[in-house]
């Protein structure tokens, strides 16, 4: 696991076993207490996410001359969305979080430089504004008090609205991915319960299932056999 993930994993435990901690010092008196037995309720989030790409070359990249590696650099981004929750249960619950993203990651190309013989890396930079659709599934453990933990997962189609697939490069090259993609979503997370609103700190991972790569024989695909998106989010909701 890359280390910026390790730091955001370590994170959000962290931060939840403070605010578990600082739960229990309190008198232990249920707020809340009918709240998830709404059929449906909503809420808003706030977040930030880490963008990234998985990079898989052509089986002849080797053969490129000029060409020696493609690897991509993430980024952190931020996200904000609605949450629409509908109650199936004790401890299921369907959700839709419709959200906007704006992220950013690297393409870094290093490649031979005739002129001064020598290896040079070439940066592009791949901004995206992503309308997100995530439909979830929440799975909730038991509640203790004001607190409960649980899993989620499920499918996210996305619109990358800053996507430059349909764009007339007119001669100059440039890095085309596809506008449209979707992913699958796995994540988890802690609902704690206050007087006025129920507060809940969620990790998710993403990853993209759509070849994002649109062949231009150009520099900048020429290598590319798939280009994927991965992220990883963590959000603030409140509910």
């Amino acid at each position: 696991m890359p280390k910026s993930y390790v730091r955001i994993v370590c994170f959000i435990i962290l931060f939840s076993g403070i605010c578990s901690n600082v739960y229990s010092q309190k008198k232990q008196i249920a707020n809340l207490y009918n709240y998830d037995l709404q059929v449906i309720h909503f809420g808003f989030l706030l977040g930030v996410n880490n963008f990234n790409f998985t990079v898989k070359p052509t089986p002849n990249f080797y053969d490129l001359d000029s060409l020696y590696s493609i690897t991509s650099e993430p980024a952190l981004g931020f996200s904000l969305g609605i949450v629409s929750n509908l109650h199936l249960g004790d401890n299921f619950d369907l959700r839709f979080l419709p959200t906007l993203s704006f992220g950013e990651r690297t393409m870094v190309y290093r490649v031979k430089d005739n002129a001064l013989d020598s290896i040079v890396e070439k940066r592009k930079l791949v901004e995206s504004t992503l309308m997100e659709f995530p439909l979830m599934m929440k799975f909730k453990s038991a509640r203790y008090v004001n607190f409960r933990t649980y899993l989620i997962g499920g499918i996210k189609p996305t619109i990358d609205l800053a996507s430059q697939d349909k764009v007339d490069s007119k001669g100059e090259k440039i890095l085309k991915l596809k506008r449209n993609d979707l992913h699958y979503e796995l994540g988890v997370g802690f609902d704690f319960y206050s007087q006025y609103f129920k507060f809940s700190p969620e990790l998710k991972f993403s990853f993209g299932l759509r070849d994002l790569t649109v062949q231009e024989n150009t520099i900048y695909t020429v290598g590319l056999d798939r280009v994927s998106s991965r992220a990883i989010y963590i959000s603030f909701l409140f509910e």
